[in-house]
């Protein structure tokens, strides 16, 4: 059972709709080499998923969708 509930953002930016979805951390495996990973933030296109920053629920909706737009003019509309 998930311990985090999975939360979705959709954002228009630059008219462009974005679709964001946070996803909870898994425990990592030494025995596998897999690391531990925590609740992070995903960019949702193509049947594809970007990392994008960690999510922290003590941020407010308007807070995650500064950060957001933030990464995406650094990673999407960068020059």
């Amino acid at each position: 059972m998930s311990k985090e509930k999975t939360d979705q953002r959709r954002l228009t930016h630059r008219g462009r709709q974005f679709h964001f979805v946070s996803y909870e951390g898994h425990p990592g495996n030494p025995s596998k080499l897999v690391a531990a990973t925590g609740p992070t933030w995903f960019l949702m296109s193509a049947g594809k998923r970007w990392e994008v920053m960690p999510s922290d629920p003590a941020l407010e909706p308007a807070q995650v969708d500064l950060l957001l737009t933030q990464w995406l003019d650094t990673h999407v509309f960068a020059q």
